[in-house]
């Protein structure tokens, strides 16, 4: 008996199966190769793990689309490997029955935890819900009568126990019994992994919270990102948060609404790097579009003020000119204590007497040179010259005074260099001190180019420091910059300098926020 029903399943259609598989492709790169079992499907080779992800998803559900229903004639696709996978090796000896398989037929997709293949087979329901992680896709229907098919009912007596109080009339059938209705639980509202409690009051309350759950849910199905909507909704998620903690007392609801007014404000400040869009008190709304920055981030602004303000703290030399020149010089080596420099890079500057300036620093010791002031001074770009900075030359005792990368340290001299280079600065011939002014400005000011942090304006006696000049010429370092289009209304009172940067000069600022 069971020996012919193992040989009736084995005369079955076998089950299909469609494997994609992600490999990595050739050494040292981030391409990927993406193959599928399928002799007709060609192999794919995309730049990176994320892309290659989405291929191979978006390849196996092209199949499932393209396939038709699972058939009710088959068994189980897996049944050729002895379902491996949801039969663990017990070691023991096998049983006597040759089909472990029930229930209809279904067209179930694995995927690998690692997301290195993603499989859709053909199998049984006992197996696929057996089978760690499996999803059904499609059920096919189970085989039966069709409705021209059916027998006709028996007639009363035939068959039927039949009463002498309850007569049935002839030719009438049975009525079918009714199923027992099935009850289901509605649903749980949640947001962020928390259940939204049913009697939760006030109602708008649980009603904000469901909106809000089924907003971010919504969100996460995007093919795009909006840092500006993720924003809001972070900042609704906040205040619903803190209401919710106060309602029901959880310090854990408060600590998640504090934890969500700072992704709101992340998200929010990465939004305005990405779209150039500044927010101010004019602006509340931040609809007025601002160029893009030389240096586009937090980090890059902190390391140029940084920067600064080591300068204005360990200058070897007084007075503008050198202040100026070690500012560019220390931006220059800020990587590893020395870089490459032409006499261009000095001659720009608008120094008096650029090459004296260059043997002071190399007599005190702060700046070392293969040969004399004089080869600086006539290097060209196709032979620049080797400088070192000793105090920026980082040592296995003590760290690197500034954490700047090989590829942000060009950056920040290079808008360092442009700024101080200002086209119409030269054809002023402003001198050293208005061109450091300039730059100090450039990282004392508001996105919309007002100076100081929210527009207040700048103290002088930090000017004075940072420029190396006396408080009494910075009327003049003013009245420079407004000639050369860089500055507007500037007003200077016995304690500050206030005044706004022209829109020309706002791709060189570093905002404070």
């Amino acid at each position: 008996m069971t020996q012919a029903a193992g040989i009736e399943l084995d005369e079955r259609m076998p089950g299909r199966r469609w494997t994609v598989r992600l490999d990595a492709f050739g050494r040292g790169s981030a391409a990927v190769r993406v193959s599928c079992s399928r002799p007709a499907c060609a192999e794919q080779r995309l730049p990176s793990a994320a892309a290659g992800r989405a291929a191979a998803i978006a390849h196996l559900g092209a199949h499932l689309r393209a396939a038709a229903a699972p058939r009710a004639g088959a068994y189980c696709a897996c049944r050729a490997e002895g379902c491996h996978s949801h039969l663990p090796d017990t070691g023991r000896p096998a049983r006597d029955e040759t089909w472990r398989c029930g229930g209809p037929i279904v067209l179930a997709v694995v995927t690998d935890r690692a997301g290195r293949w993603w499989q859709a087979l053909e199998c049984c329901s006992r197996c696929a819900a057996a089978t760690p992680g499996a999803k059904t896709a499609a059920t096919s229907r189970a085989p039966g009568p069709q409705p021209s098919e059916r027998p006709a009912p028996a007639a009363p007596g035939a068959g039927t126990p039949q009463f002498s109080d309850r007569q049935v009339a002839a030719g009438a059938g049975l009525p079918a019994p009714r199923s027992a209705p099935v009850r289901r639980r509605p649903p749980q509202a949640k947001i962020a992994q928390r259940v939204i409690p049913r009697d939760l009051r006030p109602v708008a309350l649980r009603d904000e919270l469901i909106e809000l759950g089924d907003l971010f849910r919504a969100y996460q199905q995007r093919d795009q990102p909006d840092l500006g909507l993720l924003a809001d909704l972070h900042t609704r998620k906040a205040g619903a948060f803190a209401a919710w903690a106060e309602a029901t007392g959880d310090t854990g609801l408060r600590l998640d609404a504090q934890r969500a007014e700072q992704a709101a404000t992340a998200a929010r400040l990465q939004h305005l790097q990405r779209t150039g869009l500044a927010t101010s008190s004019t602006d509340p709304d931040g609809s007025t579009p601002a160029v893009a920055r030389l240096l586009n981030g937090p980090i890059q602004w902190d390391h140029a003020r940084a920067a600064l303000a080591h300068v204005a703290d360990t200058a070897p030399l007084p007075g503008p000119e050198a202040r100026l020149l070690v500012v560019m010089l220390t931006l220059r080596t800020a990587h590893t204590g020395s870089g490459n420099l032409v006499g261009q890079d000095l001659t720009g500057l608008g120094l008096s007497k650029p090459e004296a300036l260059v043997t002071q620093l190399a007599d005190v010791g702060w700046l070392r040179l293969p040969g004399t002031p004089a080869d600086l001074l006539a290097s060209r770009p196709e032979n620049p010259t080797p400088i070192t900075v000793p105090s920026l030359v980082p040592d296995a005792d003590a760290p690197a005074l500034f954490t700047v990368g090989r590829k942000l340290r060009p950056k920040l001299s290079g808008w360092a260099q442009r700024t101080v280079s200002d086209k119409k600065l030269r054809k002023s011939k402003a001198t050293a001190g208005t061109r450091l002014l300039a730059l100090v400005l450039t990282t004392q000011s508001c996105a919309d180019g007002r100076l100081g942090a929210s527009g207040q304006g700048i103290g002088l006696d930090h000017l004075s420091s940072w420029c190396a000049t006396d408080p009494d010429e910075l009327p003049h370092l003013a009245d420079q910059l407004t000639a050369a289009d860089w500055l507007v209304e500037p007003a200077l009172t016995p304690t500050r300098l206030t005044g706004r940067l022209t829109e020309r000069v706002l791709p060189l600022t570093c905002p404070l926020i």
